[in-house]
Parts: structure tokens; sequence; C-alpha cells
């Protein structure tokens, strides 16, 4: 007989996060009796489709998480400050999708793809496993293999990042905004600190005064630095908001310690569970938010060697310390709520081989 599923609770499963790990979940035919939705007051009593039913929403207390074996939270950090560490003293695997305990030593960090072996040293009762920011996730997954062929000694990165970032409301505010302006009105932020609809502009987390970086270009930063264990990791970030629904992407410049050719620098991406190479110069065809939109793997493309920084001729072949590419990936799916299903599989694993 197999083992029966694991009891497992979606912490915010109204917003648009928890109802993409519904979705998910609903297309590997995880059973109905094994989830359990929770939200705020305001929500408790609701229904969501799931599969053949419809699960009743429950309002998220003190206690609510009694007999749930994992947890997927995605409703923001206050909630998660406040019900997250209860629920992993009692036993619950808690997977948090917010910045809360991101960077707290003892709470792990993960993408399954670039460090899931953390977690075999783990216990397999409780505690909390964090989910990394979207924009990062991105990134480490185009990088990552490069960073274990060659060694990567410095990063820049530019974001272009879809308002879906921010929630349902900063979606329909780009919809809304673009029929207004479109019918010659004035587009009338809420959401966000500028017009979304027609315009790019700097990411609207807080700048600090003193770096000048936005909360968004530290975090990635900080867990890049964290996940990769590499405290001295050079990295520039620019976090923007351009008019996209749905997927974010990233222009990125990496510096390598050792020169590689142009094939093996692809040779290297081929490979890595995830990633989709979308790189066709003669058709112009590289990665877009609307091809990433939906999917699971992260789009790579526009490969090519930086022309600014040293080559390396050896034996007839040309390598380069320097490349740029491009990467796509919904943020939605692997930037939040199929990485943190991918983490539960992670941990549905470890607990099956300790038993």
């Amino acid at each position: 007989m197999p083992a029966q599923p694991p009891i497992l609770a979606i912490v915010g499963a109204t917003g648009t996060v928890g109802r993409e790990m519904l979705d998910i979940l609903a297309s590997r035919d995880y059973p109905a009796g094994a989830v359990r939705l929770f939200a705020s007051k305001r929500s408790a009593g609701s229904t969501i489709a799931y599969c053949d039913e419809s699960l009743t929403v429950n309002e998220l207390t003190a206690g609510a998480l009694a007999g749930v074996d994992i947890a997927l939270f995605s409703a923001g950090s206050e909630v998660s400050r406040r019900f997250a560490p209860p629920a992993a003293a009692s036993g619950v695997v808690v997977i948090d999708n917010s910045s809360a305990f991101r960077m707290e030593p003892e709470v792990p960090l993960v993408i399954p793809e670039v460090n899931g072996e953390i977690l075999d040293r783990g216990d397999t009762q409780g505690g909390i496993i964090a989910n990394p920011n979207c924009s990062t996730i991105i990134l480490l997954m185009a990088l990552t293999p490069i960073q274990r062929a060659f060694g990567i000694k410095r990063i820049i990165v530019s974001t272009y990042q879809a308002a879906s970032g921010a929630g349902a409301a900063a979606m329909r505010e780009l919809s809304d905004q673009s029929a207004d302006v479109l019918a010659g009105r004035d587009a009338r932020p809420a959401v966000f600190h500028e017009p979304c609809a027609f315009n790019v502009f700097s990411h609207n987390t807080t700048v600090d005064p003193a770096t000048g970086r936005n909360i968004e270009e530290q975090k990635m930063i900080e867990e890049t630095r964290k996940i990769w264990r590499d405290e001295k990791m050079a990295i520039s970030t620019t976090c923007i908001r351009v008019p996209v629904l749905r997927a974010h992407a990233e222009s990125i410049n990496v510096e390598l310690h050792r020169a590689a050719s142009e094939a093996r620098f692809r040779a290297a991406l081929t490979d890595f569970p995830g990633l989709t190479i979308v790189d066709d110069r003669e058709g112009n065809d590289f990665p877009t938010s609307l091809k990433a939109a939906g999917g699971d793997d992260v789009l790579v493309g526009r490969i090519r060697p930086d022309s600014s920084l040293p080559k390396d001729v050896r034996g007839g072949e040309t390598a380069h310390f320097g490349f740029d590419l491009f990467a796509a990936g919904d943020q939605l799916r692997k930037g939040a709520a199929l990485n943190a299903i991918q983490i539960m599989d992670l941990v549905r694993q470890r607990v099956t081989s300790a038993v």
C-alpha cells in the first residue's frame, strides 16, 4: 500500500500564489481530503474549486493548524511571523513564501535544483523552510550551472518584473489603467507609486537612503550569498517594474573565474533541471515573459560573450571570462508556488527515507 499523503495546509489560499499552489496540486491529483485552506477572517467560509470538489476556506487562528503535517504559507511576512513559529514548534513543517525568515541563520533557504541537499541534514519533524525571493530563484536557476562549471566572480543583473509580483490587485491595476489610457483617461496609481500602464519604473519597495538600493535589490544580494554560501559574491542588482501581467525577466552579465568557450558555456546550461534554452539568433527567438508565463521552467537565451572582458586563446579555442544572457520565468510558479511544492516533495522524500 502506498504511504498516505500528508495533511497539507495552504495559508493564504485565496491569494494569487495560494491559488497557483492549488492549481499545481490539482494537476498532480493531490487528494482533496488531504488539503486544508486558510486565509483571513474576511475570506473564511468562501469556497475554492479544487479538482471535482469545493474546498472551504477557514480562518487562520491560533491552533488552527493542529493535525497538519506540512503548511505552505503565502500570506505575507506579518502572518508568517505570527503563526509559523508556533506551528513549527508543534511539529508542522512550514514552507514559507514570505521574507520573514529567509535570512535567519538556522532557517534553510531552498531552491531544490540548486541547494536542495541541505534538507538532508535537517530534522524530519517540524521546522521552517524559506522560499527565496522570486527574482533570486530565476537568477540562480540560470546561473548555478555556470557557477558549478566555471565559478562566478561577479554578477550584474537587471530585472523586468511583472505586476503579478505585487499580487492580484496590482494585476487589476495594470489592466484597468491600460483600458483607461487607451480610452484617453488618466492612469491613476493606487497599488504602485507610479502608473504601471505603458510605463517602466523602479521597483516599488523602499529605497535605503544610505545605499541607494531598494529592498528587492538587497534581497537578491543577500539571498544569493546565503544560498550559494558565498558571503563575498560580488553582485550588483537593479530591479524594475514593467507593464507585464505575469512572468519576470532578467538581463544578466557574469564574470567568470575560469574562462569558457561559448560552446562550453552553453553546454553547462543544457542539462540543468528546470532550465530550457530559447536561443535562436537567426529567428530572433529568445525568452520573453509571455513564453515563460504558465510554465514551470526558467527560459534562458541571448547567450553571448562579453567582449568588454579579456579573452583566452589557447589551442585554437577562444575562451571568454564574461558572458551576457537573458532569462525569464513565471514568478507565480517557479518563483513561488512551484518552488514551495518542490520543497514539499523533498520533505516527503526525506520523511519516507527516514522511516
